[in-house]
């Protein structure tokens, strides 16, 4: 199991919004390493299973391609992924290792994809998780992004300044001290 991690997740209808908030988010000086980036592939013509890539650049070409192309060159490891129930994905940033080690571990639990095992891991709650699968299953755009709850708070701010992103923020709880 990985540890639970201070989350805000980001909902974008369209790519050219994503890519704006990942280099607003960018140019406020957050972390790439802790950005990741899913949404469908619509690029079906080949039947690959899965491609990963956590070095260089994975390529990708089709209507996005571009879009992920940016994105791969910002963010930290790349895939290209068919999760049963929920599509061809493509995705960028930590958010693949952590599908990497659901498969592998074979911990995908309670009805769970691929892609809901890992946000599951890292503390996002069920009920959130089906709601963002619905979402990306419907042409959506979904970015996760991990840090401290200071940076998650900054984060939401940026990300929710347009008011036409939907965003939620998962907080991990620290325990209380006890006292005596």
């Amino acid at each position: 199991m990985m540890s639970r991690k201070n989350s805000v997740v980001a909902i974008f209808e369209k790519h050219t919004e994503a890519e704006a908030a990942v280099k607003q988010l960018q140019r406020s000086g957050f972390d790439m390493k802790a950005l990741s980036i899913v949404g469908k592939s619509y690029h079906t013509d080949e039947h690959v299973v899965g491609y990963f890539n956590a070095g260089d650049r994975m390529l990708f070409w089709g209507q996005q391609g571009a879009f992920w192309g940016a994105l791969w060159s910002i963010l930290f490891g790349s895939a290209f992924i068919m999760v049963p129930g929920v599509g061809p994905l493509l995705v960028a940033g930590p958010l693949v290792a952590w599908m990497m080690t659901v498969l592998e571990g074979a911990v995908v639990v309670g009805g769970l994809s691929a892609l809901g095992g890992a946000l599951a891991s890292i503390g996002i709650p069920n009920d959130s998780i089906v709601q963002y699968e619905t979402e990306i299953k419907a042409g959506k755009f979904m970015m996760v992004m991990n840090g401290t709850p200071e940076d998650i708070s900054r984060a939401e701010a940026i990300l929710s300044r347009d008011g036409s992103v939907q965003v939620e923020t998962h907080l991990v709880e620290t325990p209380r001290a006890v006292t005596v």
